[in-house]
């Protein structure tokens, strides 16, 4: 199994005295010299009068994007710790017992436009860019990244199941290859989240809990006994929490429970769909 998280957009800095970034233990090394690049250039950039807007972020973060003038000297920490947003806390990415931390370790990458992609263990600073952002030399980032990510991550995806929790714009530096490769390798089994809401008998995708439900059903394919080796070992591990309570509302406090989980065929190239119903 292959499990693709985005980013969040909210990082937990590294605790001062720990050690800084080592640029060459991050998992898939052959990304060194491209990290190596949108480092230099993000410093750069975020250096200069308007970084923020540069960065396509808000004048309130400042203080975050001036960290990215010093990333290199800043204390690191794991990246299952550095990124605690909302999939994140869902899945307990940073509690693994160890079983599950280790099969993580192989089976979970996080796409950056910073690192390319890293692992849960790779320890990184905190900083604040999107892969949608552009730079000077780099270009776009899911356009300047996309090459090399293909060269590296089709060959570990071959013949695997690749689960996608991606927002589109990561979508955009890698897809899957649906199809056999140029010297015969087996194609990935590539399979996309969705997340509706049922009310009144009426489904919606859903945008605000989407985040955490995929990070529910990440957390449980890295806890549960067995790895999905297929699509339809995603399907059956969807299908274990059905009649879970997912989430509780804030405000209204209302549970959200999942009442049904479908694996649905997509179109030749794509993706299927594992859907994800809440009610």
């Amino acid at each position: 199994m292959l499990l693709l998280l985005p980013p969040s957009e909210g990082k937990t800095p590294a605790p001062d005295g720990a050690a800084p970034l080592d640029l060459a233990a991050l998992a898939h090394p052959e990304l060194t010299a491209r990290r190596r690049q949108v480092l230099t250039e993000l410093a750069q950039v975020s250096a200069r009068p308007g970084a923020t807007t540069a960065l396509g972020v808000s004048d309130g973060l400042a203080e975050e994007v001036a960290r990215n003038t010093a990333l290199q000297e800043a204390p690191a920490a794991p990246a299952a710790q550095v990124y605690t947003g909302v999939l994140y806390a869902a899945a307990g990415l940073a509690g693994l017992p160890d079983a599950a931390a280790r099969r993580a370790q192989e089976s979970v990458l996080t796409f950056s436009g910073l690192w390319g992609v890293v692992a849960p263990g790779d320890r990184i600073p905190a900083y604040r860019l999107g892969m949608g952002v552009g730079l000077p030399d780099a270009g776009r980032l899911a356009t300047f990244w996309k090459p090399a990510l293909t060269e590296v991550l089709d060959a570990r995806a071959a013949g695997d199941v690749v689960v996608d929790c991606r927002s589109a714009t990561y979508v955009a530096a890698w897809k899957p290859r649906t199809t056999p490769g140029p010297g015969g390798e087996p194609p990935a089994e590539w399979v996309e989240v969705r997340v509706l809401r049922e009310t009144n008998g009426k489904r919606t995708v859903v945008s605000h809990n989407a985040k955490h439900t995929r990070g529910v059903l990440a957390g449980h394919l890295l806890r549960r006994e067995s790895e999905a080796r297929t699509s339809e070992d995603v399907l059956k591990a969807a299908q274990e929490l059905v009649g879970s309570v997912v989430l509780t509302e804030i405000g209204s406090g209302k549970d959200q429970t999942l009442i049904e989980a479908n694996l649905l065929d997509g179109k030749p190239r794509g993706p299927r769909t594992l859907e994800l119903v809440l009610a």
